[in-house]
């Protein structure tokens, strides 16, 4: 861990060079956490056991290898991490790994194991017995394996079940919340037509007045990653937090079709004040992270929401459109037709089904109409429209308004926004750090995959100092 303190190409040349790009799961089309990105390509040992090395020279040594498809890989990754809090089995994920390979990986065989997975820990065991804690931890396990399976529906055969397998994750979650003793304060706290669903955890029902820390999740997180980054870490150190889904997000995306809003203080300013009504809140002492592309939205609502405390940027990202390769961004332009008449013509005859998978899912929590076309298995004709939504969550410019103490957290090779959580750092006017987790330790690429663990000391030993010097 490393710690500072204080002219458009032509139609063919675009065929090339998009079909070069995207042919394979590897290319980094990257918004959120759980996003296919640049990892090793080796192959898993035979017979599809997980291999613990990765080759020698390769991007990312020292990773293990599950998959030998970049984004597969990444995805299970963090399901095997998530096993330090419960959230995953180590012997579960491996044997679903192996099973996917042996079947042969494809977004078919990985929804199908996992989301089998998950059914089988939410159905009742062999016997009919089991006590308050077994279900409570195979719920929070299944949520897991739901979201696992979520991530990669829309490449299944059935893309259509996308909003049902949505629902079957956040019911193991609402089963998990509900056995938690105590159970978490569960509300609906107003946001335009459409109320964001949020979960307040506490240590305990004394009342005390604690430190609240407002967990934010990236563009297609899930709920029970929020519990491996954060939620529990908060709770074993005796603070309250409080995890919410927010536009572009869960429930607001997959059932109530909102999309993402590049104003993220409107969705962090109405929980903040629901969070000061409370007795239990020591208003002194909130803080707000955000995991993934929310190392972009939270920093956007602290620049405009002065009762944050603290903040953290998991990682710093200043332009989620950044993230995207050259060539996808060259696609925009500022006319909508004359950029949707390259977008259908040009580039999507010529994207392979793996790369056509990516942009559907890359895509989905910026438009309605891409992600409706692409449960029905079609790919999406308005590139224009999301696109500039996209574009227009770039922070750059608010974040010399930033106010209170920040942390910029960065990557070994973060693969995603590389070089933009030391930009942000170096933009902020506001008392700051910059922690890099390093490969030294395992905790290397975006979001730490196989140490959260690492990763929680790292913010909540930071947030402690902060909080407790307010």
């Amino acid at each position: 861990m490393t710690y500072v303190s204080n002219d458009r190409a032509s139609g063919s040349t675009r065929r090339t060079a998009l079909a070069g790009l995207l042919g394979g799961a590897g290319a980094v089309l990257a918004a959120g956490c759980t996003a296919t990105g640049a990892m090793p390509r080796n192959a898993p040992t035979a017979g599809g056991t997980a291999s613990a090395s990765a080759p020698a020279g390769g991007p990312t040594p020292g990773v293990m290898t599950l998959f030998k498809d970049p984004g597969f890989n990444f995805s299970g990754l963090l399901a095997l991490g998530a096993s330090g809090y419960g959230a995953g089995e180590v012997g579960e994920v491996l044997t679903a790994a192996n099973t996917i390979n042996k079947a042969g990986l494809s977004a078919q065989t990985y929804t199908e194991t996992f989301k089998k997975l998950g059914d089988q820990l939410m159905a009742a065991p062999q016997g009919g017995k089991a006590g308050t804690q077994t279900t409570r931890f195979r719920a929070l396990r299944a949520a897991q394996y739901y979201a696992q399976a979520l991530f990669f529906v829309l490449g299944s055969d059935d893309p259509g079940t996308e909003e049902q397998l949505y629902k079957a994750g956040r019911g193991a979650w609402d089963t998990f919340c509900k056995l938690c003793d105590p159970a978490p304060v569960t509300a609906k706290v107003p946001y335009g037509k459409t109320p964001l669903p949020v979960w307040f955890f506490r240590p305990d029902e004394s009342g005390e007045r604690r430190p609240t820390v407002l967990l934010t999740n990236g563009s297609d997180g899930q709920n029970v990653d929020m519990w491996t980054y954060g939620v529990s870490a908060a709770l074993e150190r005796g603070w309250n937090a409080l995890v919410y889904e927010g536009p572009g997000q869960g429930q607001l995306l997959f059932v109530d079709q909102v999309v993402f809003t590049p104003r993220w203080e409107t969705v962090v300013s109405p929980i903040v004040d629901w969070l000061a009504a409370r007795s239990d809140v020591d208003t002194r002492r909130i803080a707000l992270t955000g995991l993934s592309m929310a190392g972009d939205l939270a920093p956007r609502a602290a620049a405009f929401e002065n009762r944050i405390a603290a903040l953290v940027a998991m990682p710093g990202v200043l332009a989620p459109w950044l993230g995207f390769p050259a060539e996808i961004r060259k696609i925009l332009t500022p006319d909508k037709e004359a950029t949707n008449r390259i977008w259908n013509d040009e580039v999507v005859p010529e994207l392979p089904p793996s790369a056509a998978e990516t942009m559907k899912k890359r895509f989905e929590p910026f438009s309605v109409p891409a992600m409706l076309d692409a449960r029905k298995g079609k790919m999406f004709t308005d590139f224009y429209t999301p696109a500039k939504i996209i574009e227009s969550l770039d922070i750059t410019s608010v974040v010399g308004r930033i106010k209170m103490p920040t942390l910029v957290l960065d990557y070994d090779d973060e693969q995603f926004y590389p070089g933009q959580p030391r930009q942000m750092y170096d933009r902020l006017k506001a008392p700051k750090d910059y922690v890099k987790l390093t490969a030294a330790t395992g905790a290397q690429l975006h979001c730490s995959p196989m140490a959260p663990q690492q990763h929680c000391e790292v913010v909540f030993d930071w947030l402690q100092e902060k909080l407790s010097a307010g």
